[in-house]
C-alpha cells in the first residue's frame, strides 16, 4: 500500500525538524510510504514563504497539488485548513520531531490527524499533536462559528464545543489551561488581521 505525506520543514529532508509553522515554512518534505515504510523523500521549496499576504493559502494550494494523504506542521490556520480540507488532506498539528521520527510515529498510530485548524502543537513521542478539544471537531464550519453561524449550529468554538441546532452547546470538552486559551486567542487574532488585510486588498483591486 502506497501513501504520501508532506511535512513543513526548514532546510528539508528526513532528518530535518517538522516546522512549527506551515505557510511560511522554507520547504516542504514529501515522503513516499510503501507498506508503512519510507520508500522515498524529496524536498520542495516554498516560493510563498515571503509573500506579504496569503502565504498560508498559496502554500496550502502548493502542498495540495502533491496529493498527499497527510500534512504535518506545528500549526494550521483556518485559511490553510480550509484549502487542505477541501482537497481531502488530513492535517497533523505536530512538531518537535524529525520528519523521519514523526512519520514513524504516524505509521505506528501514535499521531492522530485533524480536519481543521490547530491552535497548539504537540512535542515528543506519543503526543496527539493537539491540545484537548482543539484538533478534534473543528472543521470547515469553524470560520462561520462566530456570530450568527454558531447559533445555527454551523461552527464549533476553539474549545471543541459542539453547537446544536437549538443554539446551545451539545457537548463540552474538558477545560483547558488559561495559557492555552491565551495562545489560541493570539493565533485567532493574528489570523483575523491577515484576513482583514487580504479582504482590504481585494476590495481595493489589489
Amino acid at each position: 500500500m502506497s501513501e504520501r505525506l508532506v511535512a513543513a520543514t526548514g532546510e528539508g529532508g528526513l532528518e530535518d525538524q517538522v516546522s512549527a509553522v506551515f505557510g511560511r515554512a522554507p520547504t516542504f518534505t514529501v515522503v513516499e510510504l510503501q507498506d508503512g515504510k519510507i520508500a522515498n523523500a524529496s524536498v520542495v521549496p516554498n516560493p510563498h514563504k515571503d509573500a506579504p499576504s496569503g502565504a498560508g493559502i498559496q502554500a496550502a494550494q502548493l502542498v495540495a497539488s502533491k496529493a498527499p494523504r497527510v500534512v504535518l506542521a506545528g500549526n494550521f490556520g483556518p485559511n490553510v485548513s480550509g484549502v487542505l480540507s477541501q482537497a481531502g488532506v488530513d492535517m497533523l498539528p505536530f512538531s518537535g520531531m524529525t520528519v523521519a521520527e514523526a512519520v514513524d510515529a504516524y505509521v505506528a498510530g501514535r499521531l492522530s490527524s485533524s480536519a481543521g485548524p490547530s491552535g497548539a502543537v504537540g512535542s515528543g513521542p506519543g503526543s496527539t499533536g493537539s491540545s484537548p478539544g482543539n484538533a478534534q471537531g473543528v472543521g470547515r464550519g469553524a470560520g462561520r462559528g462566530m456570530g450568527r453561524g454558531a447559533r445555527r449550529g454551523q461552527g464549533l468554538d476553539t474549545q471543541g464545543t459542539t453547537w446544536s441546532s437549538g443554539g446551545g452547546p451539545a457537548t463540552q470538552a474538558q477545560p483547558e489551561a488559561p495559557q492555552d486559551l491565551t495562545s489560541k486567542l493570539v493565533q485567532l487574532q493574528s489570523d483575523l488581521e491577515q484576513v482583514k488585510r487580504r479582504l482590504a486588498q481585494l476590495e481595493g483591486g489589489a
